[in-house]
Order: C-alpha cells, then sequence, then structure tokens
C-alpha cells in the first residue's frame, strides 16, 4: 500500500517561510511524478508545484519564484520551500504522487498524504 505523510504546516507571518514534507514509502517513491496541491476553505483544490522523476519542475503561476519542489531520494521525501508567503498562500496542503506516465499526464493521482495547514497573517 502506498503511503504519503505530509508534515510542517504552521502559522508565520507574511513575508516568512515555511518547508513542507511528504514522506513516502520506498515503493511510492518509486513514482513517476509528485505534486503538491493546495485548498483554501470555499475554493477549488489547486496545483501548487510538480516534480518529474527525471527532476523536472513546474509551477503555478501564483507561486513562480517564491516556491521550490524538490525530492530527496535518499530520505524518500518530497519537500515544498515556500518563501516570501502571502496570506493568499493560506491553505490545507497536499501531495500527491503517481507511478504511472499517462495518468501524470491528466493529473490523475492515486496516492495522496493527509492535509497539513499554512496559515500566512499579515
Amino acid at each position: 500500500q502506498v503511503q504519503l505523510v505530509v508534515s510542517g504546516g504552521d502559522s508565520v507571518q507574511a513575508g516568512g517561510s515555511l518547508r513542507l514534507s511528504c514522506a513516502a514509502s520506498e515503493y511510492a517513491y518509486s513514482t513517476y511524478c509528485m505534486e503538491w496541491f493546495r485548498q483554501a476553505p470555499g475554493k477549488a483544490r489547486e496545483g501548487v508545484a510538480h516534480i518529474e522523476s527525471d527532476g523536472s519542475t513546474s509551477y503555478a503561476e501564483s507561486v513562480k519564484g517564491r516556491f521550490t519542489i524538490s525530492k530527496d531520494n535518499a530520505k524518500n521525501t518530497m519537500y515544498l520551500q515556500m518563501n516570501n508567503l502571502k496570506p493568499e498562500d493560506t491553505a490545507m496542503y497536499y501531495c500527491a504522487a503517481e507511478g504511472d506516465y499517462w495518468r501524470c499526464r491528466v493529473k490523475a493521482y492515486r496516492y495522496w498524504g493527509q492535509g497539513t495547514q499554512v496559515t500566512v497573517s499579515s
């Protein structure tokens, strides 16, 4: 069974930084793609940052230049470094993973971690 465990959420002031972690079971880490999502109250879930098995990354426009996605294969962990946080970044953050190439293309993730709350105050 694929398992993803998310941690690192907190409450910070605007302009601050946080690093989220998504620890995966060894099997889960041999996935083709992984992604960070977030969902604010009353809003649709949105993809924030995506990473492929070759290390290539992509970001939502709203976080480009502020957030960095990465993964440490030795630790089976994916990270989201969030800098210069803004109140609009307040949301529940989730990680997701998928091992099938075609499901990655359409972002049909089968494996999800639990959420971690990020709250940014002005």
